[in-house]
């Protein structure tokens, strides 16, 4: 055990290592994931869709060319979306919150 703190090799291939995971953004090389800030973007262009799509189908509601099923459902839709964006929101400033109480 004493063998290998004291082994320089060790240490410099542990710290190469290291420095390479910062390069690939510590996923995997062969991932081609998508990104955290991708992901959200996307699915707050969604969310916007949804709000959008919601709002169209009441307006048609109001003049009358929409279906009432499919104004309820388009509604609730947008309901859930909502909900689901508050609590995103939410989780986020919590978070970033509890990062900002962390001792340095």
């Amino acid at each position: 055990m004493v063998d290998k703190i004291i082994d320089p090799n060790i240490a410099a291939n542990a710290y190469a290592n290291n420095r390479n995971l910062g390069k690939s953004g510590g996923m995997a090389s062969g991932d081609d994931g998508v990104s955290f800030s991708d992901f959200l973007r996307q699915k707050a262009v969604e969310s916007v869709d949804t709000l959008k799509k919601s709002e169209e189908m009441s307006a048609k509601a109001i003049t009358g060319e929409a279906d009432l099923t499919d104004v309820v459902t388009a509604v609730t839709n947008a309901e859930l979306t909502l909900q689901t964006v508050v609590s995103v929101r939410d989780r986020l400033i919590s978070a970033y919150q509890e990062i900002m109480r962390m001792p340095i």
